[in-house]
């Protein structure tokens, strides 16, 4: 990773990590990996995520406890165009916001936990509520179904491109194209060129 895209400020990785809804757990058993798509929150020094008690993923955990989390946001494709004037297609690229984050599994056994992580993430993925809390006795007979697990963070690495390593003159190119395109996404690309470039210059 180019150090120039490496982001270590805590609290941009957290706001980050909040914002995203999914992010993919990668795991190994003899040599075979395996990745799948998973909701999750992050509460402390840990990722908790939820399913069933069973199956395939399950059994590679309990033969295998490390494993590997990325979240990635994808941002404005940048056309060849874009940034250069000589007909390359070199240039083209995709900004991006991404972590990845690696630990091992642990399964969590005390109810309390398991109430704690659930309502972690009923909060993060229904902020406006409108549900009985999970402390409740109701929730019981579901949440001893369910399986809860956490991946204890050891790693985490965050790369945000957003045209850092680009001299002045490339990276105003790059932002007269996007406002020229006008999407959505264009304009929050936009508004983290600005503030990482400023960052790095």
């Amino acid at each position: 990773m180019k150090q120039i895209f490496e982001i270590k400020d805590a609290k941009m990785i957290e706001e980050f990590l909040s914002e995203q809804e999914y992010g993919v757990l990668a795991l190994s058993m003899n040599d075979r990996p395996y990745s799948v798509p998973l909701n999750f929150v992050k509460v402390g020094d840990a990722l908790y995520f939820h399913g069933a008690k069973k199956g395939k993923k399950v059994t590679m955990m309990q033969n295998n406890s490390y494993a590997s989390f990325s979240v990635v946001k994808s941002h404005s494709m940048i056309q060849s165009y874009f940034s250069s004037k000589d007909a390359l297609a070199c240039p083209a690229t995709q900004f991006f916001q991404s972590v990845i984050i690696d630990g091992k599994i642990t399964f969590v056994e005390e109810y309390e936990e398991k109430v704690m992580a659930m309502s972690a993430l009923m909060q993060k993925l229904q902020p406006e509520g409108k549900y009985k809390p999970l402390s409740e006795d109701i929730y019981k007979k579901a949440l001893n179904a369910t399986l809860v697990y956490k991946l204890n963070i050891e790693e985490c690495r965050a790369k945000y491109k957003f045209g850092q390593h680009l001299s002045k003159e490339r990276f105003e190119m790059i932002i007269e194209h996007l406002q020229e395109r006008n999407r959505e996404s264009d304009k929050e690309t936009i508004q983290e060129m600005k503030r990482l470039y400023k960052e790095v210059v």
